[in-house]
């Protein structure tokens, strides 16, 4: 009978539930995460003053896209016009209020990109005017600027460097000999601009030109060879504006190339003018190792609403933040409008 018991008491030892209470338990393994630091751009394109806007309550105009733009570690914003003071003046000579980009940078806007076709549309003294109004916004809003001179713009993050190159194809007036030139789309300027990032420690080099056709929906073979010349040259992304339209998107050995993003807010209402694209670069950086990666980008399909469409004002929302609301229209149409072209556009540029 001893016997018996002993045999019994080693069975329940040896179950599975008798091991649990009679064992010490180790815990089970826990996932390790390795500490990162994410910093994002948010970028977006042409932000306009067309002679129609300057009629509009402009506190509408990126209402509905501030919270994203406040949200990035960087919002960067194409400005494209000048600030070369009263009479003020839409297309096709664009002189735009001084409390214009002061309210883009309220809005979240840090860098202002200047290298455009409209920057000298004053001429030489409006471009000098301009940056005088830039250069206090930096001391009162802290904001940046970036497609003056031939020197990247370097922006940092806990530790983590990324320099800007900003340049244009032209610029509708000469540059005018008293100015500080405008960053143009000559090979030499712009290797100097990026071998000056490599030399600043840049982790990574993100280029932004202004080029392209107006209003066609796929890039041409000279912004296609530019693109090749700037991944050899070391960019990480490239994101474009100028075309007014979203354009196609590719990956050249790798790297992104976002070739149009439309505009940001204009009074344009020709086809395909009013769906835009926002583009947001996340960069990881390894607090263990220091190493550092670029994500895949996220590119975010944006719509700007006339006077009269969503609200009295212009408007720019975010697509997805507005799909099943027709009835929020003042002029439900419009909402058609938006998905039709949004439709349109996805199917000819084949981004998804």
């Amino acid at each position: 009978m001893r016997k018996t018991i002993i045999i019994i008491l080693l069975l329940l030892l040896a179950a599975p539930w008798a091991r649990a209470q009679y064992l010490y338990k180790i815990a089970p393994p826990q996932a390790i995460y390795l500490p990162c630091d994410t910093t994002s751009l948010f970028i977006i394109g042409d932000v306009m003053m067309h002679s129609k806007q300057l009629e509009h309550d402009k506190e509408y105009f990126l209402r509905y896209i501030e919270p994203r733009m406040q949200k990035a570690n960087f919002c960067i914003a194409n400005l494209e016009f000048s600030l070369g003071g009263p009479p003020y003046t839409g297309y096709p000579a664009f002189s735009t209020p001084d409390d214009y980009p002061e309210y883009v940078a309220r809005c979240g806007a840090d860098i202002f990109l200047l290298a455009n076709n409209h920057i000298l549309d004053r001429g030489s003294t409006g471009l000098e005017r301009t940056i005088k109004v830039y250069d206090k916004l930096a001391d009162s809003l802290g904001i940046r600027y970036t497609g003056i001179g031939r020197e990247p713009l370097m922006i940092s993050r806990r530790g983590l460097r990324i320099a800007l190159v900003n340049f244009t194809y032209g610029t509708n007036t000469g540059p005018g000999k008293a100015a500080p030139d405008v960053l143009r789309m000559r090979k030499e300027d712009i290797k100097h601009a990026i071998d000056g990032a490599k030399e600043a420690g840049a982790d990574f080099i993100v280029a932004l030109p202004h080029w392209g056709n107006e209003y066609v929906l796929k890039h041409s073979a000279n912004q296609e060879f530019w693109a090749k010349w700037l991944v050899d040259q070391g960019c990480c992304a490239v994101v474009g504006a100028h075309p007014h339209v979203v354009q196609d998107s590719t990956h050249i050995k790798g790297v992104p190339v976002i070739y149009s993003m439309g505009n940001a807010v204009s009074n344009m209402s020709a086809e395909n003018t009013r769906l835009e694209l926002a583009v947001t670069l996340r960069f990881v950086r390894d607090q263990n190792t220091g190493e550092s990666r670029m994500l895949e980008p996220e590119l975010s399909f944006m719509w700007c609403t006339l006077p009269g469409k969503l609200t009295e004002s212009y408007a720019t929302i975010f697509v997805d933040e507005w799909l099943d609301r027709r009835d929020a229209w003042l002029t439900p149409s419009d909402y058609d409008n938006m998905l039709a072209t949004l439709s349109r556009v996805k199917s000819i540029t084949g981004i998804k």
